[in-house]
């Protein structure tokens, strides 16, 4: 399996419901160093898996949405513990939908898989993988 990764990172307010969360539960910030990894078994016409220019500008795009954004303020979010897990899961299926549209290119259709990891910290990150 063939792979390319590009990596950014959002910067995000939220709270937690639920004592597991200890002081989380309150107001807090976070930036999340998020890497997106593209999957292929064969590459391209051009031997690419993706072009890693478009990667960067959907993956850039995608994040925009939640940049500097209280997450409890959000609707879609409303009523949702916005964990790490959960935020790798929305960011894959974000940009799967533009892969599926043709945002990254024709040579994107052949695409087989994404994975989205954010990194709270140099020691802990979270990961969501899904076949597109």
């Amino acid at each position: 399996m063939f792979s390319i990764t590009v990596r950014d990172h959002v910067m995000v307010a939220h709270s937690f419901r639920g004592e597991v969360f200890g002081p989380a539960q309150r107001l807090h910030g976070a930036t999340f160093l998020v890497d997106a990894t593209f999957r292929r078994s064969e590459l391209d016409a051009d031997n690419i898996v993706v072009d890693i220019g478009k990667a960067t500008e959907e993956l850039k795009a995608v994040l925009a949405g939640l940049n500097y954004r209280n997450l409890d303020d959000v609707p879609e979010f409303a009523g949702i513990n916005t964990s790490t897990e959960f935020l790798a899961k929305v960011i894959a299926d974000r940009l799967a939908d533009r892969v599926h549209t043709g945002a990254l290119g024709e040579g994107a259709r052949g695409l087989e898989g994404i994975t989205v990891s954010l990194h709270e910290s140099h020691v802990a990150w979270a990961s969501y993988e899904r076949a597109l």
